[in-house]
């Protein structure tokens, strides 16, 4: 019995010093861990805080006119399709692609052989009718004639001077002429071959120095469009702008698409007839926005934002997030319709290592 009772003593006793080892073990552990977290405290407080590069930009006040961008059609001031009037067959073609030609070159002749023996004949009573005429007006004089024969040798005369006419008008449009300075499209006629009237020859496109494009836009935009107003013109090959001005807005807008055909001029050089391009048009009044380069504006899940950097308290530059409410973006610049005034500074590049309150060093862009 007392040996039981002194193991069981023992045993306690073993239990009590493994509880006192742990016990002791856990404090220094927690002692040393203050005394680091003290240390790590105390050596970030002597370490200066991080300053980050940045550059430095103004938001500055511009002009802003809202626009809209329709597909237009490049259309030569002058162009036809070349048919002709009266049948025949083929003398004469001049017809080479990509020509340009004056006006009144010959393009196309058919033959007027017959048409020039009848004017020979033609001619020949004509000057007949006009001899006649004249002797009898010389006995008419002497009282020697009627004056109803004189008055029939002048109506003949009249007629045969008619017929003339006729016969060169045949002629004449028998032999097709450039009615304008213009470039010779693809063709396919050949001598020898017989035209009907209304064949079409070929398409002539006028080379002058200026050309239309044609667009439709909305109702709504077409009501407030009037001649003169400049529109941006971009052909697919060249991203510079081509300044054409409004010429005619139509007076009728399509039903179906409730949108309104208009008219602008290019003068100067200007892309190939039937060539698609970008039109930009201009809608409602010009207004002053808020612009910052392109580089400040930042995207977050949040929406559009700008750092704003600005002193703090002890005069050192911080930035600080700024919520925004971008539009469009006008060469190297991005309009911000709300979030900003003109004169605020804003940081560019370099924006993108920045953070709520994080101070910063940089140089003005402007």
């Amino acid at each position: 019995m007392r040996s039981r009772l002194f193991m069981n003593n023992r045993g306690w006793v073993g239990s009590a010093v493994l509880l006192g080892t742990l016990a002791l073990t856990a404090g220094s552990l927690v002692a040393w861990k203050h005394a680091s977290a003290r240390k790590a405290e105390a050596a970030a407080a002597s370490q200066p805080e991080p300053v980050e590069s940045v550059t430095l930009a103004v938001a500055r006040a511009r002009q802003y006119r809202p626009t809209t961008t329709s597909v237009g059609t490049v259309l030569a001031l002058n162009s036809i399709t070349l048919r002709n009037e009266l049948s025949g067959t083929v003398r004469q073609v001049m017809l080479a692609p990509g020509r340009v030609v004056d006006a009144g070159t010959v393009l196309v002749a058919l033959d007027v052989s017959v048409e020039e023996a009848e004017l020979e004949a033609q001619q020949a009573q004509a000057d007949l009718a006009q001899t006649t005429l004249a002797r009898l007006e010389r006995l008419r004089a002497d009282q020697a004639t009627s004056q109803e024969e004189v008055d029939q040798a002048r109506a003949a005369r009249d007629v045969a001077l008619a017929q003339l006419a006729r016969t060169r008008a045949i002629i004449a449009k028998k032999t097709i002429r450039a009615p304008f300075p213009a470039r010779v499209g693809i063709s396919d006629v050949h001598p020898g071959q017989y035209l009907n009237e209304g064949t079409e020859l070929t398409t002539l496109q006028g080379v002058d120095a200026a050309a239309n494009v044609d667009f439709t836009v909305a109702q709504a935009v077409a009501a407030e469009l009037h001649p003169g107003e400049p529109v941006a013109v971009f052909a697919a090959d060249d991203p510079r702008p081509l300044t054409a001005r409004i010429v005619a807005v139509d007076a009728r807008v399509d039903p179906a698409t409730r949108n309104a055909l208009v008219r602008a001029r290019i003068a100067g050089h200007a892309p190939a007839p039937g060539a698609s391009v970008r039109v930009e048009v201009p809608v409602g009044a010009p207004t002053t926005v808020v612009a910052i380069p392109v580089s400040a504006l930042r995207k977050g899940p949040a929406g559009d934002h700008v750092f704003l950097v600005g002193p703090d308290s002890s005069g050192r530059s911080r930035a600080h997030v700024q919520p925004v409410r971008s539009g469009p973006v006008l060469d190297d610049e991005v309009v911000i319709l709300s979030g900003l005034t003109p004169g605020q500074q804003v940081a560019t590049s370099g924006s993108f290592k920045l953070r709520e309150a994080v101070l910063v060093a940089g140089d003005s862009t402007r």
